[in-house]
């Protein structure tokens, strides 16, 4: 049962990586997509959060940093 919790904490975190490449990207394109800003700011706040922290033993800043640096 405790692979099931892992399993699904690690798609919750990969999916919340997919969406901020892809609206970073967006937003680089395309400045003006308020929707894709707003999804950027979610995103972050949720690698800030206690949520995040009891989904992973990862600092959700270090991922963060990586992001930006891999999208800039």
């Amino acid at each position: 049962m405790k692979q099931n919790w892992q399993a699904l904490s690690q798609a919750i975190i990969l999916q919340a990586v997919e969406d901020y490449r892809k609206c970073r990207r967006l937003v680089r394109r395309k400045p003006g997509q308020i929707e894709a800003q707003k999804m950027i700011r979610e995103v972050e706040a949720f690698f800030r959060s206690r949520w995040f922290m009891q989904l992973s033993d990862v600092d959700g800043n270090m991922i963060l940093e990586g992001l930006k640096k891999e999208v800039a």
